[in-house]
């Protein structure tokens, strides 16, 4: 039986780059993907700000498009804003995988493509023997000190028992990839679209994003939850049609693919991080931001957090045994070292994640589509900076600083207005 120090369930981003991390630092890594090709699953519409290239040490080759333009469309309002350099990424997400599969390749680590995780238990040396199903083959087993269920939103390694799982908050999401002409690409090729309102997508948004090859990336999403105001909607894929056929006005294009997925998210963060020789990762413990859908850059970053405690823990020569503190609260020994893990995971997201849920609950589910355009409207006094800051990295403290702009600059219409019409009075009394 083969044996390795970890074994990643999971090819995606967060587990690419906890297995890349790992492997450098000269642990034996296996990272397993179900999939026997990354092109089999190249579905993700991963729109993320420029510095994630120098962030996780990523080569332009995994880029699909730079974009430098972003745009906001409500049901009856638009705001635009760009900058003569580059602001952000799409992401080929079919390279940007297989280049941290070839890395951890590179590092001295082991990556299985088309092996599906089937189950483990554990050994009585305190070691997890793994079961896998290879796509052309027998169900094989081999060992490991440590799982890393990185499998997504299915959560697959760390409940084995789907009874087990807690209640999640659930959104659907729809993509059209399409080809069309070089002189449609052209309006299209240097921006990310968003769309909001009850026009383009109730109880959620919708967007554009620029691929190579003429490409464009046409989707929808929203919360899978009743909306206060709205009572009946079309089905989701009709929203993105909408888009193709009404905003963009497409009488011909070429449909590459269709592809949908879900999210849950677990509302205050209150995941499983580990549990019997499992540590979750990425998407498994909700680093999916709830208002913007973004997962990619979060997963990654979840993942080099991940990664201190993975490697302490392979490290140390005292074995912990990562038992769960659930099982026996009051015994400290119970108390892994994955704890901290959990603790710097909150540390750093809550805080920003929190927020996001009550906003994207307001936006998506109880605000009227007036409401929105009013909202939109208001986004003229933002700068470039701004928005990329609100949009990306959640710095919701640059929306009171739009409010002091927009009242001083009402303030300075008013005063000019009351001057101007004393002016036209002076001039009256002579």
């Amino acid at each position: 039986m083969k044996e390795f120090e970890v074994i990643i369930v999971g090819a995606g981003p967060a587990g690419g780059h906890c297995a890349r991390l790992l492997a450098k630092a000269g642990h034996q890594v296996l990272l397993i993907e179900q999939h026997e090709s990354f092109a089999i699953n190249n579905f993700s519409s991963a729109a993320s700000p420029l510095p994630i290239l120098k962030q996780f040490d990523l080569p332009s080759k995994v880029v699909a498009r730079y974009w430098h333009r972003l745009e906001i469309i409500s049901s009856n309002v638009a705001r635009q804003w760009q900058s003569n350099q580059n602001l952000g990424v799409v992401f080929d997400f079919q390279k940007l995988r297989e280049f941290l599969a070839e890395d951890t390749v590179n590092y001295g680590g082991e990556v299985w493509l088309g092996h599906r995780y089937i189950k483990h238990i554990q050994a009585a040396d305190r070691s997890m023997i793994v079961h896998l199903k290879p796509k052309h083959g027998e169900t094989m087993q081999v060992k490991t000190r440590l799982i890393v269920d990185a499998t997504g939103y299915s959560r697959a390694v760390m409940y084995a028992n789907k009874q087990e799982r807690p209640d999640f908050y659930k959104a659907t999401g729809i993509e059209y990839l399409i080809k069309v002409s070089p002189e449609q690409y052209h309006k299209y090729a240097d921006s990310l679209i968003f769309f909001l309102g009850y026009k383009w997508s109730p109880r959620g948004y919708s967007w554009i994003f620029p691929m190579d090859n003429h490409q464009l990336k046409i989707g929808s999403a929203w919360i899978n939850a009743p909306h206060q105001i709205i009572k009946e909607t079309q089905p989701l894929r009709q929203y993105t049609e909408s888009i193709i056929k009404d905003y963009m006005q497409l009488a011909h294009y070429d449909l590459v693919e269709i592809h949908g997925s879900i999210l849950e998210y677990s509302s205050g963060l209150q995941d499983v991080y580990y549990r019997n020789g499992i540590v979750a990762i990425g998407d498994a413990v909700s680093t999916v931001n709830f208002l913007g859908g973004e997962g990619i850059r979060h997963g990654m970053q979840g993942a080099e957090i991940a990664v201190k405690y993975i490697d302490n823990f392979l490290k140390d020569n005292s074995k912990d045994t990562l038992k769960d503190r659930s099982s026996n609260p009051s015994n400290k020994e119970n108390v892994s070292v994955f704890s901290k893990y959990q603790q710097e995971i909150q540390m750093y997201f809550a805080d920003k994640w929190n927020l996001s849920e009550q906003i994207g609950k307001k936006v998506y589910l109880e605000y009227s589509d007036a409401r929105i355009d009013q909202g939109v409207s208001y986004l003229k006094y933002f700068t470039t900076e701004d928005m990329i800051d609100i949009l990306f990295y959640y710095n919701f403290r640059k929306v009171s600083r739009g409010i002091k702009r927009a009242f001083l600059q009402k303030l300075d219409r008013l005063i000019s207005w009351i001057m101007g019409g004393l002016r036209f009075g002076d001039r009256n009394q002579f």
